[in-house]
């Protein structure tokens, strides 16, 4: 014995499928939420191997580790409730103009950018010296 829907749906051709919304494709990709960008291991490698060397140094003493929509941010501190002291900026959406890597300074300006990290942190080789005018 068949069902009467079943027997309705196979007369009008149709598998229960009258109700079904066409979704586009792009509209749907712009409502659902992005994964925030983040570094890759080896980046954090990096990034940790200068941090760990600036910390024996006595020069740095904290971290904090941001993923937001459009940039990853790992900015060191001399003192936690300071302002960061240097920034390591991961913007993908410059890795094809300028390099997605940037290190950034308490003032807001860039010290050295590019798409290689390992190049970036290089800044951090230098030693700083306070110059007197």
């Amino acid at each position: 014995m068949v069902d009467q829907t079943d027997l309705h749906h196979s007369r009008s051709g149709r598998s229960g499928r009258e109700n079904a919304d066409v979704i586009d494709l792009r509209e749907y990709k712009k409502s659902k939420d992005p994964l925030p960008v983040t570094f890759h291991r080896r980046e954090l490698d990096a990034i940790l191997w200068i941090y760990g060397r600036m910390v024996g140094d006595g020069e740095w003493r904290d971290y904090a580790i941001d993923h937001n929509k459009d940039v990853a941010v790992f900015s060191v501190f001399k003192r936690s409730g300071e302002m960061p002291l240097f920034q390591i900026i991961k913007n993908p959406k410059l890795a094809n103009k300028q390099g997605a890597f940037s290190v950034v300074n308490t003032h807001g300006t860039t010290l050295k950018r590019g798409g290689d990290l390992k190049q970036v942190l290089k800044v951090f080789d230098k030693a700083l010296k306070l110059v007197d005018t």
